[in-house]
Parts: structure tokens; sequence; C-alpha cells
């Protein structure tokens, strides 16, 4: 059964935020809320976010066109029936897109993940960070807290910790000739933590349960009083192999809060920032999934591809990985004249050396034996998750943040989302593949088309509380971050979401029937960010 209710219908019975940009964020009731968790649950709406303060739980929530926007359409012409840029580069209220925030004076909450098994993480987290309960949650688990923390419920009421927490409960084995096999948290590679516990029947994974939380940094409460400055910085880090994603997130979510206008040079230079990007991390992934499948020649030669961006990067933008180059107001390095001639010459040695690599791999039939039909997720659970990037895309969902809610220049440019549907390891090579043919192109038509001008405008102080969102496609996919400033320009509060929120869950669903051997290989097909999933 599918909910009657719109998006819009749920606007107008709530209270309207007026200090909040570019999205409407309304105050709504338990009612409402449940509303829109039974619309969650049947596939009206996409979960795109859930996080809380120490007195409200809020909801982002996504509703896609009917019928949906065509995956393959060049250029920024299916945009036209959205509301126009404005000149500050940010959308007045799309509305398929809203903020619901619930009061919670009695620090309960109806549980989302009750009839949304997406939500069940980000509760677990508001738990542990907040002290908010979720009501008839159906896992009380503590997610992020390992009982190692000082305090319980840091971003709340904070107390010390009155006994020690127990050991935590992983699920238990139940079935003849099952046994379990734990992995982790630390690893035999250079790779973040974080550990895997196997079902298994002999070789082949009953069941995989994951245990996250170990890189927990406190990003949420560093940012609480810092100055845009200072939040810029710390969100740029959140996940280092996407600081340009997050930083243009961040930059996005303060200027629509305070209205700032940003000069068109910079919209562009940020476009180039984030394809070069996602240029040498999809270059790097290719090799390393390779690598897993023991085919250590194409890792060497994506290595050096990915080393060639980032050496370029370098030169062109003064840091390897370009951070703390996208700022609010713009960019802090603009593109020197001879960068143009350095990045050209980085598209032509990619398109010279990259054609035969994939061939290399297409061709290569003990490599195709490991990568095709291993690591399979169900499309319906990718939709079910809003699951973003190249695990969503290769599973067929279209959606990318650049087209909607779209932000500029991409409105201007010509390109299209690569979308497959056999959801497996070889997919989610080949959507990789695509999407750098697609960044090449990019590119050039951004150093072709970059316009003159200044790259960079001062922050309008806001004056008074006020509030932005924005969300950014990242190379693994959509990045949102939502912003509350106080009336002296200051964080009061930031939450940015990372992509591996909802890619997270379903690599426990790609490894079930695979053998044990096969778990790095889809593990790096999916290539989660612990960091960005930790906090």
């Amino acid at each position: 059964m599918m909910s009657t209710h719109s998006l819009q219908t749920i606007l107008d019975a709530g209270q309207l935020v007026a200090a909040h940009r570019p999205w409407p964020r309304v105050v709504v009731t338990a009612e409402i809320w449940k509303t829109l968790s039974e619309g969650l649950a049947h596939g009206d709406w996409t979960l795109l976010g859930l996080w809380g303060e120490q007195s409200v739980a809020h909801l982002a929530v996504y509703e896609a066109p009917n019928p949906p926007q065509p995956p393959f359409v060049k250029g920024g012409s299916h945009l036209t029936s959205q509301p126009p840029l404005d000149k500050g580069g940010w959308r007045e209220a799309p509305g398929g897109f809203c903020i619901a925030s619930l009061p919670c004076p009695e620090g309960r909450f109806p549980s989302v993940g009750r009839l949304h098994p997406p939500a069940q993480r980000l509760e677990r987290t508001i738990a542990d960070l907040f002290g908010l309960q979720p009501v008839d949650a159906p896992d009380l688990r503590p997610w992020l807290d390992h009982g190692r923390w000082p305090v319980r419920h840091p971003l709340g009421a904070a107390t010390a910790p009155a006994t020690a927490m127990p050991p935590y409960r992983f699920l238990p084995v139940e079935g003849e000739s099952l046994h379990q096999i734990p992995v982790g948290p630390v690893h035999a590679g250079i790779i973040e933590p974080g550990h895997f516990r196997f079902t298994a029947n002999g070789e082949a994974v009953a069941r995989l349960e994951q245990r996250l939380g170990y890189v927990h940094k406190g990003v949420e409460s560093l940012l609480n009083g810092a100055s845009v400055e200072q939040a810029a910085r710390l969100v740029g880090r959140v996940s280092g192999d996407s600081t340009v994603a997050y930083a243009l997130a961040f930059a996005r979510a303060a200027e629509a809060a305070t209205g700032t206008e940003v000069p068109a040079r910079a919209h562009w230079l940020r476009a180039l920032m984030a394809e070069l990007e996602r240029l040498a991390n999809h270059c790097g992934d290719i090799g390393a999934i390779c690598n897993d499948a023991a085919f250590a020649v194409m890792l060497a030669h994506c290595a050096v591809l990915r080393e060639q961006v980032l050496r370029a990067s370098a030169a062109c933008f003064g840091h390897r990985l370009m951070m703390d180059r996208i700022i609010p107001g713009g960019v802090a390095a603009d593109l020197p004249t001879e960068g143009v001639n350095t990045l050209r010459t980085l598209i032509a040695d990619i398109r010279r050396q990259f054609p035969p690599l994939v061939e290399l791999y297409d061709n290569t039939a003990s490599l195709q034996d490991r990568t095709a039909n291993t690591g399979f997720v169900k499309p319906a659970l990718i939709r079910q998750f809003g699951c973003g990037g190249y695990v969503g895309r290769a599973g067929g969902r279209a959606f990318d943040a650049r087209r909607t809610p779209g932000y500029p220049p991409y409105d201007e440019l010509e390109f299209e989302t690569p979308l497959l549907t056999d959801s497996d390891v070889n997919a989610r090579v080949w959507l990789r593949i695509r999407e750098v043919e697609q960044s090449l192109a990019l590119i050039e038509q951004i150093l072709q088309r970059l316009p003159s001008g200044p790259v960079q405008a001062a922050v309008n102080a806001p004056g008074q509380p006020c509030e932005g969102v924005a969300l950014v496609e990242g190379f693994r996919g959509d990045i949102l971050v939502w912003l509350r400033l106080k009336g002296d320009g200051t964080v009061a509060r930031c939450h940015p979401r990372d992509p591996s929120w909802f890619q997270w869950p379903l690599l426990e669903a790609a490894i079930e029937n695979n053998i044990v051997a096969d778990f790095p290989l889809c593990n790096k097909s999916f290539n989660g960010s612990y960091s960005g999933h930790d906090l």
C-alpha cells in the first residue's frame, strides 16, 4: 500500500522555519513524523539523513520526480523545470527536498528504523551522541560508543559513565555446520579499522555483521562554537579522500545560510577540483579492486595515473588533495595561467594510457572470473537504502546530486550519468571506468569555458541565527551538510553525512552466498569510508 501523502502535504502540516535555506525545514508533530516514516517504508521517499540535537531529531527526505528524470540526458536541459538558480548559486526550496524536525522534550522520538531499516544505525548514533531514545527501535545496541569515552551522550546531557559498558552483543550463530570468523578491527594492510564478523558454512558466507566506530573523532563536538573558517577546515577533514567534496558541501551550506553570492569563476574552479578528485579516486579504486583479484599489473598502472592527477593538482592548486582550497565564499587558490596547459597535458596523457588498461581488464578472463557475478546487491535494496555513487548507479539507481538538486556550473555542462544494472563487482568497476571518461570530458569543458573574474567573496555576516543545507556529489556519492550559524557567525550546530552510511549496510548483503576469500574484492568495490562514517 502506497502512502497518499506528498512532501508538500507534510510541509503544509508542519511549522515552517523561516531562516533555513535552500530547502524548507518544518517542525512537525509525532504523528507527522510517523507518516514520514511510513512513506519511507513504502518507498514514496528516500532517506537523506537522520541526526539529532539535545532535544530535537531531524529527518532529511527526498521525493523523486514522477516520472523520474532520465539518467543519460546531456547538459542541463532536463533541469529547466526546476526553480532557477539565484545569484548565490543555490535554489530556493526545491520541492523534492525537505527536513522535518521533531521536538523531543522527554528525550524520545518514534523510531524510523522500526519501519525503515536504513535508519537503524543512524538512530543508534543519535542515542550514543545525544541520549535521545528511538521508541520501539528494533536494535538498541550502541553504535559509535564502544565504552571508551569518558562521558556518555557527549553532545547531550553529558554524564560520566556509572558502570562499564557490557561487551558488544553480536548476532548469535544458529544452524548446523556454521562457524564464525572474526576479522579486524586491525587489518594486515594500511587500512582504517573496522570489525567484520563472518558466519560461514565452510567457505560460503551465510551472514556478515559489521562493527564500525573505531575512528570516531568527535567531529560534531569540535564543530560546535567554531568560526566558519575553522569549521570549513574541520569538515574538509571528515574523510580525507573526499576533502574537496566535503569542503564544497560545507561552503554551499554556509553560503545558503548567509545568502552569500559566489563569483562565477569560483563555481567553475570548484567543479574542476571536484572532477580532479573524482578522477584520482576512481583510478586508484580500479587498480585496487584488480589487485584484490591478484592482478597487480592493473594496480601499478592505475596508481601511476592517480599519481599524475595528484601531481597536477599540486601544481595547479598548491596541494595534492586540494585540501582547504574550497572555502565559504569561493576558492582560496586561483588556477594559474600555466595550470591550463598542465591539466590539458594530464588529460591527454590519461586519454592515451587509460583505454589500453580498460581493454586489459575486459580481456583478462581470470580477472573477469573473479569480478563478474561476485558481490551482487539486489537493486531493490539499493533503492530502499537510497544508495548513491558507483554502488547505487551500478545497481540501477541514477541519482546524481550534480543534477538533482543540482548546483553550478553543472547545469551549464554536458555530461552523462552512467547507469548499469548488474550490481556486482564487475559493474562497480565499469561504472568507475565510465565516470573516469565523463570526468575527463568535464575537465576539458571547464578549461575551455572557464570565465574570468574574482574567485572569492566575503561571506555575509548573518546578524541573526540562520541555517543552510547542501547536497554535493562526491566520488562515493552524495554528501550532505546541515549547518546552523549563530548571529555572530559561529557554528551552533553542524552535521556532515557521508554516503557510506547507506553503503556500508549493503556490503553485508553483497557478501552473502559468496566465499570468504571474495570479501576483500567486494569490500574494495564498495570502498566505504570508515572515517567519514565514524565522525
